[in-house]
């Protein structure tokens, strides 16, 4: 993989390989965001599921859980 290095001083802008460290640590990078991506997308369908669960209780006239009650926005 490459990278682009901009100097500021001349405006010249050139491409370099990565080092062994820094292709490392990409890779590193990547896994966690994809990681970091996932635990969000669960947390947003988690949310999704309580909101229903709530709505759902709320319509039959059960008690809800703190968790369903605190989705609720009055």
């Amino acid at each position: 993989m490459t990278k682009i290095v901009y100097n500021g001083l001349t405006g010249e802008i050139t491409e370099v390989e990565l080092t062994a460290e820094e292709e490392t640590q990409k890779q590193a990078d990547i896994a966690k965001a994809e990681e970091e991506k996932i635990a969000h997308n669960q947390a947003l369908e988690n949310n999704a599921n309580l909101k229903a669960s709530a709505k759902a209780k709320l319509i039959a006239g059960e008690p809800l859980t703190e968790a369903e009650a605190n989705t609720i926005v009055l």
